[in-house]
């Protein structure tokens, strides 16, 4: 039997919010690992006095739980349960698939008996009513496929970058760790996760009509990770191609994508100005295997790299900017209570003209923030208080920014 990944930050964020009266809402893209988390809070919670009778739970995605045809027969449901005066921990998973569905969590939520958990795959889920239903009585984490450091707690720690490159090539979907690496399975796998997202997230919930012109977003998005992108660049790019659209009908797909977790935005800060810039967007993937299996394989390890430590930064908390400099560009600047951090990616740096080009633009940054300048490289170099991290050192927590 394999065995689970523990999940550690989610699973944590879940205990220390246990009983605390406020909905815990765990959002990510499909099959990143949101209803094998419940399981593994579950199972915290029967080895901690909690006694089976006392969990009730629910996946929306499964046909048995979908007999409810209206929100108040799922409050109807839970409230039926609930027959004594102990807490009872409710989960309801994938629960935007039921219309109205926040009226129902609004209901549950006013119970004082009720712990209530709830998952999504679509932004939408936080968006328009529930929000309004909501506002301050939810805490969200956004949950992301496998870190590397997660990744390695399955594989073990030897030869890390080898195990780096499968983990690019591979993704970090968590069933995929039961496909022993074959390649037909794994992509057998991720089609299916692919045209699930496509189909059920974008296409029906936002009643999409060319899905040609939204694929063809999709594969042009992923293969740009990391460049400036414009919704106009898209639309010239497509024209180029046979493959007539509007940039309002861009602008919409864009909207759909970014709902579904599929692709993530990071606009731009302009550091001399300290203003935030309305244009000059960058997307990036939410898994590096879907990405592959999209183009037909790996392309471009250099942006591959800066997606990986995007998602690793996002998943340390940080509000991520792309920096503005005069003309020069600073890969991400970080924001969090302790102010900024500058960072630059690079696949290496040990050719002497890489390493210039690098460093020049946060050379060029007076200020005392920190800048770091994080490489495949196993050097740790110190130039001028611009500190060179190797990458995997980064990723498995080793070196902390």
């Amino acid at each position: 039997m394999k065995k689970l990944i523990k999940r550690k930050e989610y699973l944590d964020f879940l205990i220390k919010l246990k009983d605390k009266n406020i909905i815990k809402v765990v959002t990510g893209i499909r099959r990143c690992g949101k209803s094998t988390l419940f399981e593994l809070y579950k199972k915290y919670l029967l080895e901690n006095g909690v006694k089976d009778e006392q969990i009730i739970s629910l996946n929306f995605e499964n046909p048995s739980d979908m007999n409810f045809s209206d929100w108040k027969e799922l409050y109807d449901y839970v409230n039926d349960k609930i027959n004594s005066k102990k807490m009872y921990y409710v989960f309801l998973d994938e629960v935007q698939i039921l219309d109205h569905f926040e009226k129902a969590v609004d209901g549950l939520f006013l119970n004082k008996n009720i712990d209530l958990y709830i998952t999504g795959s679509n932004s939408y889920m936080l968006s328009g009513e529930l929000a309004t239903y909501l506002t301050g009585r939810y805490m969200q984490i956004h949950m992301l496929p496998l870190s590397f450091s997660e990744f390695l707690e399955y594989y073990g720690r030897e030869n890390e970058l080898k195990k780096y490159n499968t983990y690019i090539e591979n993704g970090g979907f968590p069933y995929l760790l039961n496909l022993d690496n074959n390649s037909d399975l794994i992509r057998n796998y991720l089609d299916g996760i692919y045209n699930t997202i496509l189909l059920k997230d974008v296409v029906s919930r936002n009643n999409v009509k060319d899905t040609l012109i939204l694929e063809s977003i999709v594969k042009f998005l992923f293969d740009n990770i990391g460049q400036i992108v414009s919704t106009n660049k898209i639309s010239a790019t497509l024209n180029s191609n046979n493959r007539k659209n509007s940039v309002n009908t861009i602008e919409s797909y864009l909207s759909y994508l970014l709902d579904s977790y599929l692709i993530y935005k990071v606009s731009r800060y302009d550091i001399k100005g300290k203003e935030y810039l309305k244009t000059g967007d960058k997307y990036y993937v939410c898994d590096l295997g879907l990405r592959n299996y999209l183009l037909g394989g790996i392309k471009d390890l250099g942006s591959i790299l800066e997606n990986v430590i995007f998602l690793e930064l996002k998943r340390k908390g940080y509000q991520i900017y792309i920096g503005k400099y005069d003309d020069l560009e600073v890969d991400f600047v970080l924001k969090n209570n302790d102010g900024l951090k500058y960072v630059q990616v690079a696949l290496s740096v040990r050719d002497e003209k890489t390493l210039k080009r690098e460093i020049n633009v946060l050379q060029k940054i007076k200020d005392n923030y920190p800048k770091y300048l994080i490489t495949l490289d196993y050097d740790k170099v110190d130039y001028e208080g611009i500190r060179q991290i190797p990458a995997l050192e980064f990723l498995t927590g080793e070196i902390k920014l």
